[in-house]
């Protein structure tokens, strides 16, 4: 349920709206925006519909939120589109940003010129992961806490905003020293454990949708995120598993638009991962802006055909400029603002 408060209502009268909305055993979440609160009470739907808020003093009027997600919904935010600040780029509402670097961090030279090459061809984060879940054990996992050293050297070089992956929540201190943004990935996606404790980190989170889960499914997981008090979350479509091999996933870009109706939160596409081929990431990319993304996570190699992990779906970092120029004009022609780079 959505309690909206009347514009002239005092910080009194909001806290006595929240001493009921705990009273029946609710959870209550404030959301103060230019000209009203708004205050959501979560929790047993049975509890919510006791809370008996009418003429209650500062009071407007109260929302049902029919969806089973609260906080992630469109209803929660008044139709109003979550916009992201990292480090001063941004993403969400009118904002386009593109997230581009390594799949995995192998060696100092190949993050470090990874990093100049996106940084000069005008990307705005930095990704590159040091912790890399893997279909094999017998896989390259990544460099852990070396490959985190790195990336904090690219950051240092560079000044960009880096995102890398969680996978275990003991890992979750040392990641949160160097990252911006933190990424949960796709196998993590329903990690409920992992989610709160990244809930509760504060940091802002690029949440993939698992290899086969619906889109209720992603925005409920973003839920557990969001109930923790963290409301900087981005939803990105990855692609999921389908009866098709022609390609790796199925990049299911309808769900950009269908997202967009039900949620406030930004949408990015990851076109590398959906693909698994270099030759599909540009149309697939021009696709998604099209579609009305707020954003794409690519990967960049400076070689590679020398790659540890996903060689063949990474740009080469000598095209990419080229690469982005074109998603770019796509992305503004669908009417978005390309978020600042330095």
């Amino acid at each position: 349920m959505m309690i909206v408060m009347k514009e002239s209502a005092t910080a009194d009268q909001v806290e006595a709206v929240v001493r009921q909305v705990e009273h029946v055993g609710a959870r209550a979440h404030i959301s103060r925006g230019e000209l009203h609160t708004v205050i959501g009470a979560i929790g047993d739907r049975d509890h919510v519909a006791n809370l008996e808020l009418d003429g209650f003093p500062g009071v407007d009027h109260v929302v049902p939120i029919t969806r089973p997600y609260k906080l992630a919904s469109l209803q929660f935010k008044r139709e109003e589109r979550t916009v992201l600040d990292i480090g001063g780029r941004k993403i969400g509402g009118p904002y386009f940003m593109t997230i581009a670097g390594p799949c995995t961090i192998e060696s100092r030279g190949q993050m470090l010129d990874a990093a100049a090459a996106v940084k000069d061809a005008g990307a705005q984060l930095l990704r590159g992961g040091a912790y890399k879940p893997r279909t094999s054990p017998y896989s390259f996992q990544g460099l852990g806490e070396g490959g985190l050293r790195l990336l904090a050297e690219a950051r240092e070089e560079t000044g960009m905003p880096v995102v890398t992956e969680v996978m275990d929540a003991r890992d979750l201190d040392q990641i949160l020293e160097v990252a911006d943004v933190i990424q949960v990935g796709a196998r993590n996606m329903q990690n409920f454990t992992l989610l709160t404790e990244l809930g509760r980190a504060g940091r802002p989170i690029v949440l993939k949708r698992g290899l086969s889960a619906t889109l209720d499914d992603l925005l409920m997981a973003a839920e557990y995120v969001l109930k923790e008090g963290n409301e900087s979350v981005i939803l990105c479509e990855r692609g999921i598993r389908t009866f098709e091999t022609a390609y790796r996933f199925t990049l299911d870009l309808m769900a950009v638009p269908v997202l967009k109706q039900h949620t406030h939160l930004p949408v990015i596409v990851d076109p590398s991962h959906a693909a698994g081929r270099r030759d599909l990431v540009l149309p697939m990319s021009l696709a998604a802006a099209a579609a009305g993304a707020d954003g794409i996570i690519v990967e960049v190699h400076p070689e590679p055909e020398r790659a540890i992990c996903d060689g063949p779906q990474q740009l080469r970092a000598e095209e990419f400029a080229d690469y982005l120029r074109q998603v770019e004009a796509v992305a503004q022609l669908a009417g978005k603002e390309l978020a600042t780079s330095y």
